[in-house]
């Protein structure tokens, strides 16, 4: 069955940086393109980066271009988000997906001084 597994958040410093793991079991991830998203208190989750399968192309939020980079290891099924200059408004539950139903259990980010 398919499983996301994210790992890699927690409580940094404003400016600070982290950088997130997904494990992904139970389908073929090299051919899916994969995204990142986040859900923080009271809100919507919304998307944030995607990387496509061969991770020749990547599409970011307005709101963490230039700061998140999302990469893929397809050889060990995992996608990455390295976040750098992390503000107050990116805390939020993290997660990934490639667009269907199933969701792991996210990883909290938290961003505070």
């Amino acid at each position: 069955q398919v499983q996301f597994v994210e790992s890699g958040g927690g409580l940094v410093q404003p400016g600070g940086s982290l950088r997130l793991s997904c494990a992904a079991s139970g389908f073929l991830f090299s051919v899916y393109t994969m995204s990142w998203y986040r859900q923080a208190p009271g809100k919507e989750r919304e998307w944030v980066a995607l990387i496509t399968s061969t991770a020749g192309n990547t599409n970011y939020a307005d709101s963490v271009k230039g700061r998140f980079t999302v990469s893929r290891d397809n050889g060990k099924n995992t996608l990455y988000l390295q976040m750098n200059n992390l503000k107050p408004e990116d805390t939020a539950v993290y997660y990934c997906n490639y667009g269907g139903n199933v969701w792991g259990q996210g990883t909290q980010v938290t961003v505070s001084s």
